[in-house]
């Protein structure tokens, strides 16, 4: 039987949520876990997608096919027994055999938080970001995003992917007390490509960069033209959607 997995964890201890073998990954230490209670070393898991290091996430997925019966609410909260705190699974449900945890998902949501304050208590989990940025002006460069586009130019280089076209349908900013978040949700993302978006954003926001700049960086296709990548500690991964025809129940 297939079963999605439902996942959320604190990035900062992780180089992301693929296993690696010179370093440790999400993935690695949930398949540890899962082969420990079946007791089956030939266990895997397939995640929805990956995460760079020191993201965080509040929604993810994986899949496994696990023969043993099991009650699911049980299984979580043995997993959740063994797993560190940093590590939570939230649920557990019966798909059909051929749906994939990585394939099947038809969006993807991220948001990246930023303090506008030296704030102690957001440390790990937002960027703080000192110079002023115009809200109306970052959601007015934000617009340009929505659609299906070549993001080529907020791509990591060297990456292993047929193409650079993502389909972009929510994009925009707002304000919080002293935080400032941005939601993005696409059908798929590239690698590095929300850090990449959100820093030559604040290039457009903080007037670093005019409108036309920035609609010319998004022409370009050359990653050497847009903004910085902005810290991983601000990102989250905080939705994927599936079909529900996927799920048996």
């Amino acid at each position: 039987m297939r079963y999605f997995f439902e996942i959320a964890y604190h990035g900062k201890n992780y180089h992301g949520w693929q296993s690696q073998d010179n370093a440790l990954g999400v993935q690695t230490v949930v398949e540890k876990v899962l082969r420990q209670l079946f007791r089956n070393e030939e266990l895997t898991i397939v995640g929805s997608g990956r995460t760079d290091t020191g993201v965080h996430c509040r929604q993810q997925f994986f899949h496994s096919d696990i023969e043993k019966s099991f009650d699911p609410e049980q299984l979580a909260r043995r997993m959740n027994a063994f797993l560190p705190g940093d590590i939570a699974i939230r649920s557990i449900k019966a798909v059909r055999p051929e749906a994939s945890a990585r394939y099947a998902a038809t969006e993807r949501t991220y948001e990246y938080v930023i303090t506008r304050v030296k704030d102690p208590l957001r440390q790990g989990l937002s960027f703080f970001y000192r110079k002023p940025a115009n809200v109306q002006t970052l959601n007015r460069a934000s617009a340009l995003l929505l659609g299906m586009h070549d993001f080529q130019c907020f791509s990591k280089v060297h990456t292993d992917v047929d193409h650079f076209r993502c389909d972009v349908k929510y994009a925009h900013w707002t304000e919080k007390d002293d935080l400032l978040i941005f939601r993005i949700t696409a059908n798929r993302f590239l690698r590095g490509m929300v850090r990449a978006v959100v820093g030559t954003l604040l290039d457009v926001g903080s007037g670093k960069i005019t409108m036309e700049e920035f609609k010319a960086i998004l022409h370009s296709r050359d990653r050497r033209k847009a903004g910085m990548n902005v810290p991983a500690e601000g990102l989250f991964l905080v939705r994927v959607k599936y079909p529900r025809r996927i799920f048996v129940n």
